[in-house]
């Protein structure tokens, strides 16, 4: 079962615990500074919320899902064109195709 306290709130106790007797009379305002300071250190590391974390994890799977799709995909189309590319109709075809597309073209209009 996960813990359901705050983690500043655990690190505070345990400062106040490991504070001298005399100084614990100043405990709140010690524990107000230091979790100011604490804060301010945690807000400057750029952390993100466990939340925001599993969000983007969820993004990235599906993510990998649909490239590996893609590429299952791909790997089906090539295989296709091998295919057809071994055939002897294919074959001419393409070349007949060449052969068209690299003639000169006579322009008709003069």
């Amino acid at each position: 079962m996960p813990n359901s306290t705050n983690p500043l709130d655990e690190m505070m106790k345990k400062f106040s615990e490991l504070m001298p007797e005399n100084m614990r009379n100043a405990q709140e305002d010690i524990e107000k500074n230091m979790r100011s300071v604490l804060e301010n250190g945690l807000q400057k590391m750029n952390l993100v919320t466990r939340e925001e974390f599993d969000i983007q994890t969820a993004v990235l799977q599906r993510t990998r899902e649909k490239v590996d799709a893609l590429e299952q995909h791909v790997k089906v189309m090539e295989a296709t064109l091998q295919s057809l590319q071994q055939t002897p109709q294919y074959s001419q075809q393409t070349e007949s195709e060449a052969t068209t597309a690299h003639s000169p073209q006579l322009d008709k209009t003069t």
